[in-house]
């Protein structure tokens, strides 16, 4: 072979193998990954992406959503984290991926995982059982400004999580100190909600769908919304803390990521198929119907919130005394 027949050759193998990895997709089965037991907003995101993956024929391959719930969302993270390089595992995360470190709770940070993208927002209520004296948010309010411990608020999945923090910039915002909020972590709102129910504590923060049913179903009632206007769908009648005359606003972001080591291309390929899924028609029937609130992000735009997100959380639970 002349040498121009062999830098003929090799370029041909060049360019087949950049067009291979331009069009890679998932070539074995995926794992789905979920850091809470089943019914949460995560594996709810989960198992939303999967359907809609599965019924429009995105994906050329199986996929199987795993649940490994443990450590505040740790053990889920670590899990995926150990597979550097390889994408064919995703992992669901909301704030918790950060406040774990902040915590002390994991020493993995966020930078740990490639950021594929973030899919929506997922406020945060304050629900209450049916035969609560606490009606309204200003009821809250004032117990909480008159006693603060009177008031015993479950959330999950840890001390120094979003649905805590939620809590302390509410106590904050009207003038008294996160610290003396009275609080009881369970592993995931599956374990809150029914604690509620049975009477064992006076209040839950959580996502708002993760109330929706019980609400429908006259068995709790939702005080405020941390939302910066009222959602439609189930929870439409309840009030933002802004009309209530508190300025409490906080959302939390329910996002993709994947190991770390991936290529440009494997990144690619996972933020086009989760566009896909955001953009099919049944994606916008579940944001009404778990109340969420469409904020696709991804890129350098989505790192560059995380980073500021991690400062922003770093400052609350240094307030409330829960930052390493």
């Amino acid at each position: 072979m002349t040498f121009a027949q062999n830098l003929m050759a090799l370029t041909l193998a060049g360019a087949a193998a950049v067009a291979g990895a331009q069009n890679w997709s998932p070539q074995k089965n995926v794992e789905f990954v979920v850091p809470n037991p089943p019914g949460g907003s995560n594996d709810k995101t989960a198992r939303t992406v999967e359907r809609i993956w599965t019924m429009n024929k995105i994906l050329p391959s199986t996929l199987t959503v795993v649940n490994k719930a443990g450590g505040g969302g740790s053990i889920a993270y670590t899990y995926v984290q150990q597979h550097a390089g390889d994408p064919h595992y995703l992992v669901v995360a909301g704030p918790a991926l950060l406040t774990n470190h902040i915590t002390g709770a994991s020493k993995l940070h966020h930078t740990d995982l490639t950021p594929v993208a973030s899919l929506f927002n997922d406020y945060t209520v304050f629900a209450v059982s049916a035969d609560s004296p606490i009606k309204t948010g200003k009821d809250l309010v004032a117990r909480l400004r008159q006693d603060s411990k009177s008031v015993t608020i479950g959330f999950s999945p840890l001390l120094g999580s979003h649905n805590h923090i939620a809590a302390g910039l509410l106590m904050k915002t009207i003038g008294g100190n996160a610290r003396d909020l009275k609080v009881v972590a369970y592993k995931g709102s599956a374990d809150a909600i029914p604690n509620l129910m049975g009477g064992h504590i006076d209040l839950v923060t959580t996502a708002a769908g993760n109330v929706a049913g019980h609400v429908a179903a006259g068995r709790l009632r939702v005080v405020a919304i941390t939302a910066d206007r009222r959602m439609t769908g189930p929870l439409a009648a309840v009030p933002t803390w802004k009309e209530q005359g508190v300025s409490h606003v906080f959302g939390a972001w329910r996002a993709i990521f994947a190991p770390k080591g991936l290529t440009a291309q494997h990144t690619a390929y996972w933020e086009g198929a989760l566009r896909k899924a955001t953009e099919a028609p049944e994606w916008k029937d579940d944001l009404e119907k778990n109340v969420w609130a469409d904020a696709f992000l991804a890129g350098a735009a989505f790192k560059k919130d995380l980073d500021q997100d991690y400062a922003e959380m770093k400052a609350v639970l240094g307030d409330i005394g829960l930052a390493k």
